[in-house]
């Protein structure tokens, strides 16, 4: 337990006090270094899990100012991949997605704040289905350094949950399905 506190203080202290200064990261989406994935009941009886296969995104990270970090990200909601075709179809149809409307959501930040040893919470406004409403994602740093082919990576994991009519999404599929939670890995590359 000790040992687990004391890598916990360690790693607060690199990303909310160290000295480092705040720098421009791209999403590594070409490395497949970054996921953007939801889980969904299916009835109330097991899950439904899929991810969106096309996005881009940059953040800044102030290790020293937590508060002075921004997000911004742009899906390809047609991207949407539950692993089976028919379904996919279905999601982006007019009952879901309704990709061919609004072809793009997006997530950008208005606020970070920090909520403890390497964790934040990121608010921001979250863009789907044409709404926009505001979203917080409980986001935990992964770690930083330099990588193997002379560049500087940050990587972050984090999670929010979605009601779908918030988002207009009317299909009605059940009372264990009215909600999404989305699942995120990020790693970027310094600029």
């Amino acid at each position: 337990m000790l040992k687990k506190t004391i890598a916990a203080l360690a790693l607060g202290s690199a990303l909310f006090a160290g000295p480092l200064l705040a720098a421009d990261y791209v999403i590594d989406k070409q490395g497949q270094h970054a996921f953007i994935n939801f889980k969904i009941s299916h009835l109330g009886y097991s899950w439904l899990y899929g991810t969106f296969r096309d996005f881009d995104g940059t953040f800044s990270f102030d290790a020293a100012k937590p508060e002075a970090s921004a997000v911004s990200v742009s899906i390809n909601t047609a991207s949407v991949d539950s692993n089976h075709a028919e379904r996919d179809k279905h999601l982006r149809s007019g009952d879901f997605l309704n990709v061919d409307k609004y072809p793009t959501a997006s997530f950008v930040s208005t606020a970070v704040k920090s909520t403890g040893a390497g964790t934040a919470d990121i608010s921001g406004n979250l863009t789907l289905n044409g709404v926009t409403r505001p979203v917080v994602i409980a986001a935990r740093f992964v770690g930083e350094g330099s990588d193997p082919w002379g560049g500087y990576r940050a990587g972050f994991s984090g999670s929010t949950t979605l009601k779908l009519k918030d988002f207009e999404i009317q299909k009605d599929l059940g009372p264990a399905s009215q909600e999404v939670e989305l699942i995120l890995s990020v790693e970027g590359v310094r600029q």
